[in-house]
């Protein structure tokens, strides 16, 4: 059995889009289970928050059994639910023309996943795909050489959401403040 350790939530969540993507989850303690023998130690109402987060549904399977379910379509978009660059980029390194981002465990394919979903809505310009894998996203940049522009990029992305995160956890205190001297 896997040593069990705690993730951050994005990357926690990541495992649990896998995992219900994989059709294997079946109920909140099937997933709790799955998440143990990978070494993920959560209480079941983590993964009930999880699931609700990435926005899981259950419904019949194609064996015709229940399970947790993704809904299909263009306007889903999971990115939206995580703070992805901020938590989930730990480094970047380039060459040529790509760039080497590292992950906590899990949260490589959840990453990869925003930058495609970045570059197709134009956030990112500079990303022609990227390839997953548990704690690495290999990303490829559309210029020949443009592997350092493209690492600088994603590392000013992780930056500035940092900063949108961390001002907005400074207003949530204010707010906080202001009902603590109202009462």
């Amino acid at each position: 059995m896997a040593q069990l350790r705690a993730l951050s939530a994005p990357a926690r969540r990541a495992k649990v889009l896998a995992l219900v993507q994989s059709g294997a989850i079946h109920s909140q303690s099937d997933l709790v289970d799955l998440l143990k023998k990978s070494g993920i130690e959560v209480t079941q109402a983590t993964a009930s928050r999880d699931l609700e987060e990435i926005g899981a549904l259950r419904g019949r399977g194609s064996a015709g059994s229940t399970t947790y379910q993704l809904p299909n379509g263009e306007g889903v978009n999971r990115t939206r639910l995580f703070a992805l660059p901020t938590d989930l980029i730990l480094s970047v390194e380039s060459s040529a023309n790509m760039a080497v981002v590292r992950t906590p465990p899990g949260g490589a394919q959840l990453l990869a996943s925003a930058l495609d979903t970045a570059s197709a809505s134009g956030e990112i310009n500079s990303v022609i795909g990227t390839i997953a894998g548990d704690d690495t996203v290999l990303v490829i940049s559309r210029k020949n050489a443009g592997g350092a522009e493209l690492a600088k990029e994603l590392q000013t992305l992780a930056k500035s959401r940092v900063g949108v995160k961390k001002g907005t956890n400074q207003i949530k205190g204010r707010i906080k403040n202001q009902k603590r001297k109202a009462r």
